[in-house]
């Protein structure tokens, strides 16, 4: 195994996941609501997309980034749809309410949410194609081996990220009460409500907001 190119794609991974967003939100918001497990399996289910658009771009698969980025409208549309649902049903939440991390349904269902999220902002390809091109990484197209190494480098960075940023937030859970948990759901739900608003914008008008 290329250990440069795995630490290459680990930096990567981190660079992706760790600018603050509606899935960091997201993160965040369930960590302290309904614990640490639940916060990991959001930012896992990020990682994944991470990594599958880390695949088009580290193999070379251009017809599916190219197909991405002609149905950019219709996928910032739904992912803009996507984040006010989230964010009005954040706002709404009481306290406490369907809060089981135990619960494969609840791992299943945070995990699967920001796995389509994520999936639903085809910018990440080019960012990736754009990181791969300035490291001179671009040409990995043609050798599997290593583009597997890479793609694998930004998922365990990725997960990496989410792992300490639930972790750190889970530190705090305990100093927040019931009232304390109603604020994080509306200003949390607020912040992501206004993301989708800004997706739905761009989708309209063409301008990347996000």
């Amino acid at each position: 195994m290329n250990i440069t190119l795995l630490l290459e794609g680990l930096t990567i991974g981190i660079s992706i996941a760790a600018p603050v967003g509606p899935i960091g939100l997201l993160c965040m918001r369930r960590t302290l609501a309904e614990g640490r497990t639940i916060g990991l399996a959001s930012g896992l289910g990020a990682a994944s997309a991470d990594a599958v658009y880390g695949v088009i771009a580290a193999f070379g698969l251009t017809f599916i980034s190219d197909f991405l980025v002609t149905q950019q409208t219709w996928l910032r549309l739904i992912g803009g749809l996507f984040l006010i649902y989230l964010g009005l049903k954040t706002f709404f939440a009481k306290p406490g309410e369907g809060t089981n991390p135990s619960m494969g349904s609840g791992l299943a269902g945070a995990y699967a949410s920001t796995f389509l999220l994520t999936l639903t902002n085809p910018l990440t390809i080019l960012s990736f194609a754009a990181i791969f091109a300035g490291l001179g990484l671009a040409n990995t197209s043609g050798d599997y081996a290593s583009a597997a190494v890479l793609v694998w480098g930004v998922f365990i960075g990725s997960a990496l990220w989410w792992l300490l940023l639930s972790s750190g937030v889970g530190l705090f859970r305990e100093k927040f009460n019931t009232h304390g948990l109603y604020w994080v759901n509306k200003v949390s739900g607020t912040i992501i409500t206004g993301f989708g608003v800004f997706a739905l914008l761009s989708a309209v008008s063409g301008t990347r907001f996000l």
